[in-house]
C-alpha cells in the first residue's frame, strides 16, 4: 500500500510541475587576484546538483549555473551554464532573467562577498603582497530584482554559530532580499532548516533529504 500511495504521490508531483522553468545557481565564484591566481571557497555545487537532477526527473525545465565541474555525470535534460568569476555569474544572471521568466528561482551558489583589482601577468612570490578586499554587491538582491516574478529560494550558510542564532540570521536575510523560502545550513555535522514565510521550520539531516523536501515544498508552490 505504501508503494502504491508513494506512486501516486510522485504522479502527482509530476504533473504539477511538468515543464515548468526552474532556475537553479550552484558552486562557488571566484575573484581573481592576478592572470593565474583566484579567491575562492570551499562549496562542492552538490545541493544543487541534486535539487537540479530532482526537479528534472519530475519534469521540470531546469537551467543550472554551475560555478565547478560536476563530480558525476549530470542528467542530460538539464541545461547546464557553466561560469568560474563573480562578474561572469552577474552577467549571465542578467542576461538570463531579462530574456527568459522563470516559475521558481533557488540561489544556492557560494558567492564570494569580496573582490579587488586584478594586477595583470603573475605576482611574484618572492615578497609578501597586501590584497585590498572591497564588498561586492549582492548577487541575491540582483536576482530578486530581475526575477521578480518567481518563486525565489535562497540559502544561509553560518557555520560554528547556535541554532538559534543561524535562523535568526536566515529570517532576517528572507526579509532583506524578499525570498519565498530560505534555507539555513551548516556544514559539520550537516543540518539545515527550511524557513517559510508564515514561520514553519522544517529540519533536515541530510543534503538528500534537503532536495527532497524542498522540491516538494517548490513543486506545491509554483
Amino acid at each position: 500500500m505504501k508503494s502504491v500511495t508513494k506512486g501516486l504521490q510522485v504522479a502527482s508531483q509530476k504533473s504539477q510541475v511538468k515543464n515548468k522553468k526552474i532556475l537553479i545557481t550552484a558552486g562557488p565564484t571566484q575573484v581573481a587576484i592576478d592572470d593565474v591566481r583566484v579567491i575562492s571557497n570551499i562549496a562542492t555545487g552538490e545541493t544543487g546538483i541534486l535539487l537540479a537532477e530532482k526537479l528534472c526527473r519530475l519534469g521540470a525545465r531546469v537551467t543550472l549555473f554551475i560555478g565547478c565541474e560536476p563530480a558525476s555525470e549530470v542528467d542530460a535534460r538539464i541545461k547546464l551554464i557553466p561560469f568560474r568569476y563573480f562578474s561572469q555569474l552577474k552577467e549571465i544572471l542578467k542576461k538570463k532573467l531579462k530574456s527568459e521568466n522563470f516559475d521558481a528561482i533557488i540561489h544556492n551558489a557560494a558567492v564570494s562577498d569580496f573582490g579587488l583589482k586584478r594586477r595583470k601577468g603573475k605576482l611574484s612570490s618572492s615578497k609578501s603582497i597586501i590584497l585590498n578586499l572591497v564588498p561586492l554587491p549582492k548577487i541575491t538582491s540582483i536576482i530578486r530584482r530581475w526575477g521578480s516574478k518567481a518563486y525565489f529560494v535562497i540559502f544561509k550558510l553560518q557555520p560554528g554559530v547556535r541554532d538559534e542564532i543561524l535562523i535568526g540570521s536566515a529570517r532576517k536575510a528572507m526579509e532583506k532580499y524578499g525570498a519565498d523560502l530560505v534555507v539555513a545550513n551548516r556544514l559539520s555535522p550537516y543540518r539545515a532548516f527550511i524557513i517559510g514565510r508564515q514561520g514553519g521550520i522544517i529540519r533536515v539531516k541530510s543534503k538528500i533529504q534537503l532536495s527532497d523536501k524542498l522540491s516538494e515544498l517548490i513543486i506545491n508552490k509554483i
